[in-house]
């Protein structure tokens, strides 16, 4: 028996461009488009897939059997973890979301916490083509993306939507106003609507994943003056709003405002009025002198909790300086106490057992850690922030780190299969970006993995761009974007991105990890003198990072520097004993810059 020979099927064009076959599909006008998510559908997955199965399939039977028939709608498809439906009227459809959210309520009630089902809904009222199978257009697209900004349990309207129902009547209305969607190229205003029984109160049956800061938190006091003259009482605030404006620069570390700080001047310092009413982990506090047109500062930075002094320094300089946009005291106390802070967490997570880690100082040791490339340190960083993931399960950061530490598993070439180990970084990116849609980092992080594997770019590209929109400052976003463009794009695109996560980043705890990237764009743009000053201020902050290594071998044999090329290889070989052309190549896709790498090792002599 032979198997039949399959063709392409495509419906024949008449000579105006139309399907010559109008019965293929139609154009419905006005219909409302009913989109259903699953919200954190990763996790429930992961936690219970069979229960998690069962209880979409009693949900699709629900809406199949009861709620489609009693409110005119058609089902058009359900994708495991969502559906989508179509409805002849914008009110009918919003009592369809309603009945849905009424069901997991009811469900929910019985269930644990950790095993709930909630949704998310979105509709759009537009005209749409249909066929048997499906409904397509854009208005079908913008249903889908509205959705996405639903909180759990939350329906979220679009204009024309918002136009078909009265407010009191068909729903409780509140105003969103504009939000920026992903693909979408234009603002557009969306509406919350709740049923109209629902009391203020319990308008959001389901709170939102809890999003903890996770990050330790600092107050920087006003730094006293004792008896200095009047003129100069002012140094201390002074002194604390430059380094609580450079702090803030720093993304691993959460910094109460000045405003708070305040209350604190000239009062004597109680460390347990720092936690008790600023809620901070660590107070840097001081005190200063003015001498002549000099300032002397005494600093210390305080473990609240723990009552114990963990830094203390003298600094002094020019009184003026402290006027100056790049005041060197300013910036040498904030240097000298986030440096301080970050050593002190970073010791606590390496020594103490999991149990009696604060989640601050795992999720800070675990960043940190991952970054110093040793086997120790990168065993120890997963272990870190495997138990704050554990203990975190619904807040997205941890399993965001989680990702980038598989990426970096495999760029430090301890991953035995690069490919598997990058679609875990993806699934974890996934996690992160179910429980927080609007995650910079998550989005960059999984579009820096797609980077890797060389597939799908485009919608790499995209997601590192919308990382860059949803947060300018964050400088993961612009690093990953900077890098995506040295493997894949525009050589100056490269190097303005990359130069702008440095400019966002003066006093990151894994600056060296910024700089590399760096380099890896000025390698692209062929600025080859510029990779090797910037590998080497790279390698002065972490020596045994592999792909700076890399970067400054390939840069200085394409300059022709043989002999301080073979020295930089000898060094990766030491760092990397199994290193080989086709390991490297193994990494990832081929870029074109990979290619240059794998020529100069090839020169080189390795294998």
């Amino acid at each position: 028996m032979t198997d039949p020979k399959l063709t392409p099927y495509s419906e024949p064009l008449n000579p105006d461009g139309v399907w010559a076959n109008p019965a293929a599909w139609t154009l419905a006008l006005n219909k409302t488009v009913l989109v259903i998510d699953l919200v954190e559908s990763v996790r429930l997955m992961d936690r219970n897939e069979a229960d998690t199965v069962a209880q979409w399939h009693h949900l699709t039977r629900y809406v199949r059997d009861q709620v489609l028939p009693r409110c005119a709608g058609r089902l058009v498809k359900s994708l495991g973890d969502g559906l989508m439906a179509e409805f002849d009227q914008a009110q009918l459809a919003l009592q369809a979301a309603f009945a849905l959210h009424r069901y997991t309520t009811e469900i929910n009630a019985s269930r644990d916490p950790q095993d709930q089902i909630w949704l998310r809904a979105g509709l759009n009222t537009s005209d749409v083509y249909a066929d048997d199978l499906d409904i397509y257009g854009q208005g079908v697209n913008l249903a889908a993306r509205v959705a996405g900004l639903a909180d759990p349990g939350q329906t979220v309207v679009t204009g024309p939507v918002r136009d078909s129902i009265v407010d009191g009547v068909d729903g409780v209305i509140q105003d969103m106003g504009e939000s920026h969607l992903k693909h979408w190229p234009h603002p557009v205003r969306t509406w919350r609507v709740w049923p109209v029984s629902t009391s203020d109160a319990a308008r959001s049956p389901a709170p939102a994943p809890e999003q903890a800061d996770l990050r330790p938190c600092i107050a920087v006091i006003p730094f006293d003056g004792g008896q200095a003259a009047p003129q100069h009482q002012v140094v201390g605030e002074l002194i604390a709003d430059g380094v609580i404006t450079h702090l803030s620069r720093n993304a691993q570390l959460l910094v109460i405002s000045r405003m708070s700080t305040s209350a604190f001047k000239g009062r004597a310092l109680s460390l347990d009025d720092v936690g008790t009413h600023l809620s901070a982990a660590y107070a840097l506090s001081g005190s200063f002198s003015v001498v002549g047109d000099r300032v002397l500062i005494q600093a210390e930075l305080a473990d609240v909790k723990r009552r114990e002094v963990i830094w203390a320094d003298r600094l002094g300089g020019p009184l003026d300086d402290l006027l100056q946009m790049h005041s060197q005291l300013i910036l040498g106390l904030t240097d000298a106490s986030s440096q301080a802070l970050i050593r002190a967490t970073v010791e606590r997570a390496r020594v103490l057992p999991l149990p009696q880690l604060d989640s601050h100082t795992a999720l800070m040791g675990g960043i940190s850690l991952m970054h110093r490339s040793t086997a120790r340190d990168l065993d120890r960083s997963r272990e870190l922030l495997e138990a704050v993931s554990e203990r975190h399960n619904r807040v997205a950061t941890p399993w965001t780190w989680l990702a980038k530490w598989h990426i970096l598993n495999v760029i430090q070439g301890r991953s035995p299969d690069a490919p598997t180990e990058f679609r875990q970084a993806i699934q974890l990116a996934d996690r992160a970006l179910d429980l927080e849609p609007t995650s910079s980092l998550a989005l960059a992080i999984k579009g820096h993995v797609q980077c890797h594997l060389g597939t799908q770019l485009d919608e790499s590209r995209q997601l590192l761009l919308q990382a860059t929109d949803v947060n300018p400052n964050d400088h993961t976003a612009w690093m990953y974007a900077g890098f995506w463009s040295t493997m894949w794009g525009n050589p100056a695109d490269a190097v303005r991105e990359s130069e702008k996560a440095l400019e966002l980043s003066p006093l990151d705890p894994q600056r060296f990890f910024i700089e590399m990237l760096v380099a890896h764009s000025y390698l692209m743009a062929n600025e080859l003198e510029k990779a090797v000053e910037m590998c080497k201020s790279s390698l002065r902050r972490n020596r045994y990072y592999l792909a700076t290594l890399r970067v400054l071998m390939t840069a200085q044999y394409e300059l022709c520097q043989v002999a301080e090329a073979r020295l930089t290889l000898e060094q990766l070989i030491a760092l990397q004993p199994g290193l080989s052309v086709a390991k490297f190549l193994s990494y990832g896709s081929t870029s074109p810059i990979r290619v240059r790498v794998a020529a100069a090792l090839r020169g080189l002599g390795l294998q």
